[in-house]
């Protein structure tokens, strides 16, 4: 098998939930070796969080844990602690998302890490960040999403607020992370130095408002929800077809034309209130509802037929069936499976990124709980079947 970019690197996650297992997933899929860092008799918070459940494991905890190794180790113990720091010592990169100090009062903060291991890349996930007002604030998905402005841009024009339908800003930050990280190692191998990463949720989001928190710094324009609709291009949104939901993005003036066309409404070319982009958006209050009539005469398919013949962009709003049983998407190898001890065939959602030479892969199934204690004692830290024991009795691992 080709090498992966990260093979030889050694990541000690002591994450949970979502950003810090979806960051630890990405570099795992490149090659890294992840060694998960669970609490001993509940684990990652996700495990619990269903259902649906598969093998005894939530279909949440899943879909961000595949290539790591687990460890049940209890942070409470002075030895499960020691046995942390030992692990450090022999890793390239730590991530936790503790809240902020609670690594310190663990000694397992970076400034205590980085005198046995001054190439150690360490990134602390949290909500708000490691300084500032609202520094020792808990937080969520959901919760950030309010605070970083994304739920109020994300709804109807004339509904309340609303979460996107997946936890975006703990995916967001979760990418943000492993691609700091690999720039924190490509660094460390210019400079022979580790370094410490303060990635917040918070932070994440606010970048992520890119032309909408644009218009207010740079204009103070007040940013409004528009549903699936756009501010500044009609049509540019999901109708109604006859069976279900179209997406249809009419960018410009030659779409228009075509889009006209093709929905047998050319008289709408000569409309001197829809001649222009400008003077759609003007009149959209008017010219949606007639779409809507059109749009409701075909099926989806039948649209996406003359649409894509047309090369007007346009797609079915796919639930979870439609998606997943995608010719393109299973193409892409976006659906894969893994064998797995307790649910037999897993499938997961495929790598993402298509490298040419070095195409990720998953390698290993999301871990049971505490699966690898033996192995990563034994084999990392050269721990005796005796040492093993004793840690158990003493009630430090799982």
């Amino acid at each position: 098998m080709t090498e992966l970019p990260l093979s030889g690197y050694r990541v000690l996650d002591l994450s949970r939930i979502l950003a810090g297992p979806y960051c630890t997933m990405i570099l795992g899929d490149q090659g890294a070796e992840i060694i998960k860092v669970e609490r001993p008799g509940t684990g990652d918070d996700t495990r619990t969080w269903g259902p649906p459940f598969a093998g005894g494991e939530s279909a949440y905890y899943l879909c961000c844990n595949r290539n790591k190794k687990s460890i049940a180790v209890d942070l409470k113990k002075p030895e499960g602690v020691k046995l942390v720091k030992a692990l450090a010592e022999t890793s390239d990169v730590l991530v936790e998302n503790f809240t902020p100090g609670l690594m310190q009062q663990f000694g397992l903060d970076y400034e205590a890490l980085r005198e046995s291991n001054p190439r150690l890349v360490y990134a602390s996930i949290t909500a708000y960040g490691q300084d500032g007002p609202y520094r020792d604030r808990p937080g969520y998905d959901m919760v950030l999403s309010a605070v970083g402005g994304l739920m109020w841009i994300t709804g109807e024009r004339d509904g309340v607020p609303c979460k996107v339908g997946v936890a975006i800003t703990d995916v967001l930050t979760g990418v943000y992370a492993s691609g700091a990280i690999t720039s924190a190692l490509l660094w460390r191998e210019r400079s022979g130095s580790g370094q410490y990463l303060d990635i917040s949720l918070l932070d994440a989001q606010v970048s992520a408002l890119a032309n909408i928190g644009s218009n207010y710094l740079v204009a103070e324009q007040e940013a409004t929800r528009w549903g699936t609709a756009h501010e500044s291009i009609v049509p540019y949104q999901v109708f109604r077809a006859k069976d279900r939901p179209i997406a249809i993005a009419v960018a410009n003036q030659k779409l228009w034309v075509s889009f006209c066309k093709l929905t047998g409404k050319e008289e709408w070319l000569s409309d001197p209130r829809f001649e222009s982009n400008p003077k759609r958006v003007a009149s959209r209050e008017l010219l949606l509802p007639l779409i809507d009539e059109v749009m409701a005469q075909k099926t989806c398919d039948e649209w996406m037929e003359l649409f894509v013949d047309a090369a007007i962009p346009c797609g079915p709003v796919n639930d979870m069936q439609h998606l997943f049983s995608d010719p393109q998407v299973l193409h892409r190898g976006m659906v894969t499976e893994v064998p797995h001890p307790t649910i037999g065939t897993l499938r997961l959602a495929g790598v993402p990124i298509k490298y040419s030479e070095t195409p990720g892969t998953i390698r290993l199934h999301p871990p049971l709980l505490g699966e690898h204690t033996d192995e990563i004692l034994s084999e990392i830290l050269q721990y005796t079947q005796g040492d093993v024991e004793a840690l158990r009795a003493q009630g430090a691992v799982s």
